[in-house]
């Protein structure tokens, strides 16, 4: 059957800026798939998704007139249901062959084949293919249904009774088969050829679309549109580049997918002009003037080349007069309001010290049972002062100060119009108030790190209280059982266990993860319950997560963590030694002989104590074990004690041949209990010494 390119287009009042693309691909996609699951695209056929404020559209390649028609066989039902003692056809298989629009006379072609232990009638038949009127129409609804859509909205039709739930009012549906337009129908629409431009940029209004192939050049053409999102995208990067280019010196736009994704949404045909305001607001922190030129105004903040803000920046209008000063002007008086604010904010905050701040926290409610965010303070200064005498005595005083200045920006003017501020306006005002960098940095950085890939704090007062303020968080939270379940985490405690174990990992702190969880816990008093056991094995799930992540296999993790090695920044040169043991042809025999020992001794009563009598030695064998377990057991432990884990495991290869003959000769459960308690012993003694680095038996397979 011959095929045909094919277009679809939805035509629709504008579409959320901030889901455009996922919307567009998600439309484009489902109809692809959609084709494809009924026979009506080719093996090379390509999709093509479009995207601009007003349209979400698809153009497939290679699409058939129709599917092909199909030979299919269908079980019945069991032969000893479907015939009777004489071979003939009971009422239930002719009830069942009529419902499918057969008659008796198909009686006889039925197939019989085996179906498990007993044998089953088939009945072979041709499904005719979809038309593709027929398979469109069912791709575009259920293209329709699976929209990600953020919120429906419901609307009248032009009958005056019907209703329509869709993301926004659509006002036009185009499909075309080459130059054919297909007959569907979807939103109270029906499809056709016509679709609309820029709503003031357009050559023709409406724009009337040749055929599936000419739409992307038709639509900029006639309708001074760029369909496609990318493409879009792709020319904003391009103007962005060339107007900072123009303003010399340097400059660039600020990088920032997200905006320039939402910036894209926004435009049909973009135009970049470049604006500036007055020097005198470069004054207030340029994170401050940043935030409110992205967040409200959608504009691209110029940087010069040492990341400082300048007083130009870049606006993407979606109009193109031959003067520009009208547009420009606008933004610029637009711009101006917000950035007096913002300066107005700045000017009141450093009025008021950030000490003097600290009682207002405690009139900011935290969670209902853990008090105020005052109390939080106090419960972070003190867990940040516990760890500081731990690893940084001559630091304790800074680490008091700027735990329990950490939160004062919160009762600022600036964050509460910006609450993504937070910690970076606290570092501006505790610097204005004469306080020490590290301090200040140290209020900047208690929040980090913020997400997957942040940098961590950039000194180590930073790093204590960022911990303290972490485990505080963990502990509270675990102790009053307000625990993340499967995708929703309200409090971000996945996140803030992985920032713990980032801190203890990459800064090598000599803290232990369950020492640092059950010193953090005295500090809420009787507000929780003891929670140390959940959330130790809640920390340990986020390091095996992670490390599996970075490439370490589910073995080599599993081994590893089984003995919650309390110092984190070892777990990576425990790792690289497990490794390197499995490599080792001895690595095998000497974990599936771990595995064994481990269950050997859980079913033995009472407590083992890893002790030999060597006067009790019988067997060659046992000898010959224990004899060798005195040579590579110090070894073994040497190379541990000095952190050398690869050498103490590869000392435990020479244990192979005396631990498989140990087990070839040697009875364990002895008759004498002397005899036996010894043997148990001696495989204590050997299940301590293998076991240091990792858990071996974890290594079997």
């Amino acid at each position: 059957m011959t095929t045909q390119n094919l277009l679809v287009e939805l035509f629709v009042e504008e579409l959320p800026p901030k889901a455009l693309k996922k919307l567009g691909d998600a439309f484009a996609g489902v109809l692809f798939e959609q084709l494809k699951a009924q026979g009506l695209t080719a093996a090379d056929s390509v999709l093509t998704a479009f995207a601009s404020p007003r349209r979400l559209a698809a153009h497939v390649t290679a699409v058939a007139g129709g599917a092909a028609d199909k030979a299919v066989s269908q079980k019945l039902m069991p032969v000893a249901v479907g015939l009777d003692a004489s071979g003939n056809a009971t009422p239930a298989l002719l009830k069942k062959l009529q419902a499918l629009g057969a008659d008796a006379s198909a009686v006889a072609g039925l197939k019989r084949a085996p179906d498990g232990k007993a044998e089953a009638l088939f009945y072979d038949s041709t499904v005719k293919g979809a038309t593709l009127a027929e398979g469109l129409q069912k791709a575009l609804l259920e293209s329709i249904a699976k929209l990600p859509i953020p919120k429906v909205m419901t609307y009248q039709l032009a009958d005056g009774w019907s209703d329509v739930k869709f993301v926004r009012p659509a006002h036009g549906l185009v499909a075309l088969h080459g130059s054919d337009v297909v007959a569907i129908e979807a939103l109270g629409l029906k499809a056709g050829n016509i679709t609309h431009g820029h709503r003031f940029e357009a050559a023709v209004d409406p724009v009337v679309l040749k055929d599936a192939d000419s739409y992307a050049a038709t639509l900029q053409k006639d309708g001074a549109v760029i369909a496609s999102f990318a493409a879009r995208k792709a020319e904003i990067v391009k103007q962005l580049a060339a107007a900072a280019a123009k303003v010399g010196g340097g400059v660039k736009a600020i990088d920032d997918d997200a905006l320039l994704d939402e910036v894209t949404a926004l435009v049909e045909r973009p135009n970049v002009l470049v604006c500036e305001f007055e020097t005198e607001f470069l004054g207030v922190p340029q994170e401050c003037l940043i935030l409110t030129m992205k967040a409200n105004q959608k504009y691209f903040p110029l940087l010069d080349a040492l990341g400082k803000l300048t007083n130009k920046f870049l606006v993407v209008s979606n109009i193109s007069p031959t003067d520009a000063s009208a547009v420009i002007g606008g933004n610029e008086r637009v711009v101006r309001p917000r950035l007096a604010d913002a300066k107005f904010f700045f000017d009141q905050d450093r009025k008021k010290t950030l000490a003097s701040r600290v009682e207002g926290l405690g009139k900011v409610v935290y969670h209902n049972k853990l008090g105020t965010q005052g109390e939080r303070t106090q419960r972070v200064r003190a867990i940040a002062e516990a760890i500081a005498n731990r690893i940084d005595v001559g630091r304790v005083a800074d680490v008091q100060r700027a735990a329990e200045l950490a939160k004062t920006d919160l009762v600022t003017d600036m964050v509460g119009e910006f609450p993504e501020l937070q910690g970076t306006m606290g570092r501006y005002y505790a610097l204005n108030d004469g306080l020490s960098a590290d301090v200040a940095d140290a209020i900047e950085d208690h929040y980090k790190p913020r997400f997957a890939g942040d940098e961590l704090p950039r000194n180590t007062v930073g790093v204590i209280v960022a911990l303290a303020d972490k485990l505080e968080t963990l502990v509270g939270m675990f102790g009053i059982g307000n625990l993340p379940t499967g995708d929703k985490d309200p409090f971000a405690l996945r996140r803030h266990a992985l920032g713990v174990i980032r801190m203890l990992v990459e800064k090598d702190l000599p803290l232990g993860v369950l020492e640092l969880v059950q010193g953090a816990q005295p500090v809420f008093g009787d507000k929780i319950q003891d929670a140390s056991v959940a959330l130790v094995d809640f920390i340990y799930d986020r390091l095996a997560g992670s490390l599996r992540e970075q490439g370490y296999s589910a073995q080599e993790v599993d081994a590893v963590l089984a003995l919650k090695p309390q110092r984190l920044g070892d777990v990576a040169k425990r790792l690289a030694a497990v490794r390197a043991f499995a490599a080792l042809p001895e690595a095998p025999a000497l974990a599936a002989a771990n595995k064994r020992v481990g269950n050997i001794l859980k079913k033995a009563e009472g407590t083992v104590e890893a002790a030999v009598k060597p006067e009790l030695l019988q067997e060659a064998a046992e000898k010959s074990l224990a004899e060798a377990l005195k040579t590579a057991g110090p070894k073994a432990e040497a190379a541990f004690a000095s952190g050398d884990y690869a050498a103490s495991l590869q000392a435990l290869a020479a244990l192979k041949a005396p631990v498989d003959a140990f087990f070839d000769g040697v009875m364990v459960n002895a008759e004498d209990p002397a005899l036996k308690a010894n043997r148990l012993g001696l495989l204590a003694t050997l299940h301590v010494a293998m076991n240091k680095v990792a858990d071996l038996s974890r290594l079997a397979a």
